[in-house]
């Protein structure tokens, strides 16, 4: 019998599985197919700044607890698999292509108001720093302390790591139902056996209201559909992470550019459309004209898990004293990756967290 049964392999499953390893607990994961190839690995990767003591908002916080663990956790995790998940403090530019001056103010001042270094460039002054922009560009600012990660790489380097330490990974292996005893979760039911554990967590991403479904729970989380474009380029023009409303460019060391991300509410659908893929190359060249030359190299899509407020579920699960949620993270999964592992872990220990749950709680969206 293991101490922890986690159902869902993506990034955050696997996170919370390496904490409670190196806690000395024994973890086995659940995925229904192979494990870390959902939203975690078809994600960009950017970690954007914040600073806790100035967070005002409880997604704001979570981020902000988020962020400072990055640096330990990647070295951490090259030590222990020897694979480099390619995390960098980059830096990244905020753009706006309208002059609305009023609305980009108020934005210059969210990003203040989370504690994040903002250095704002007057007109002249972005042209000299990046040439590489359009004209359209009408206002910037840049984060000096925006990161970046690379997803399939991190993902590799969690298995490695987890592997190493004894976490038993079980991909390919769905969920069919649960063993009950009165409130408690004593094991979950593949098609063949029985998986007892003391405590399970469900981490499923947007598959998680079909695994809640057998305990006759019912939780408001949707898959939304975000597709990315890959191009790459000789020589990168840019180096930063460059953002303009919800969709962005994030270049790789190696040549490569990503570009971000359509949302669309079209349930479980992974297929690339020709508008998605045509609106976000159209979008890029608008933002650094010189794309044109750029190669393409593939269009892919990954599902979102988007809770009733865009904030994830993490605590206990009303009507079962030892069954945990950790779910919904949205647009955020990767950079909210290693705080939700930490916190999962001390509700899963009976420790203080160190973060309120109250905010994330799962009765926010889940009705028996």
């Amino acid at each position: 019998m293991m101490d922890v049964n986690i159902v869902g392999g993506g990034v955050i499953g696997l996170s919370i599985a390496y904490e409670l390893a190196n806690q000395g607990l024994s973890v086995a994961v659940y995925d229904r197919q192979q494990l870390g190839l959902e939203a975690s690995w078809a994600g960009a990767g950017m970690l954007p700044p914040a600073d806790f003591k100035s967070a005002t908002t409880p997604g704001i916080q979570l981020r902000a607890a988020s962020k400072p663990l990055w640096p330990e956790w990647s070295s951490r995790l090259k030590e222990e698999s020897g694979i480099d998940n390619g995390f960098i403090n980059c830096g990244g530019l905020q753009l706006s292509l309208d002059n609305d001056g009023t609305g980009w103010q108020d934005y210059v001042s969210e990003w203040r108001q989370s504690g994040a270094l903002v250095e704002e460039y007057e007109r002249t002054a972005l042209q000299a720093a990046a040439p590489f922009l359009s004209p359209q560009v009408q206002a910037a600012f840049y984060l000096p302390e925006m990161s970046q990660v690379r997803n399939p790489r991190h993902m590799k380097a969690l298995l490695s790591a987890c592997a190493g330490k004894g976490v038993q990974l079980n991909p390919g292996l769905p969920i069919i139902g649960f063993e009950k005893t009165n409130s408690k979760i004593t094991g979950i039911r593949t098609a063949t056996e029985i998986h007892r554990a003391g405590q399970t967590v469900i981490a499923g991403g947007a598959w998680s209201p079909e695994i809640l479904h057998d305990l006759g729970i019912r939780c408001e989380l949707i898959p939304i559909q975000g597709q990315i474009v890959l191009l790459s380029m000789n020589q990168l023009p840019f180096r930063h992470v460059i953002e303009c409303g919800s969709r962005y460019l994030v270049p790789r060391s190696d040549g490569k550019i990503l570009i971000g991300a359509t949302e669309s509410d079209v349930g479980f659908n992974k297929m690339n459309t020709a508008e998605g893929v045509g609106g976000l190359i159209q979008f890029a060249q608008s933002i650094v004209p010189c794309l044109k030359a750029a190669t393409f190299e593939r269009a892919w899509a990954g599902l979102r898990p988007k809770s009733v407020d865009s904030l994830p579920y993490l605590g206990r699960v009303a009507g079962y004293e030892n069954l945990v949620m950790a779910a919904g993270h949205y647009r955020d999964g990767l950079q909210l990756s290693p705080i939700t592992a930490r916190l999962i872990r001390q509700v899963i220990c009976h420790e203080e967290t160190e973060l309120p749950l109250a905010p994330f709680s799962c009765a926010r969206g889940m009705r028996v």
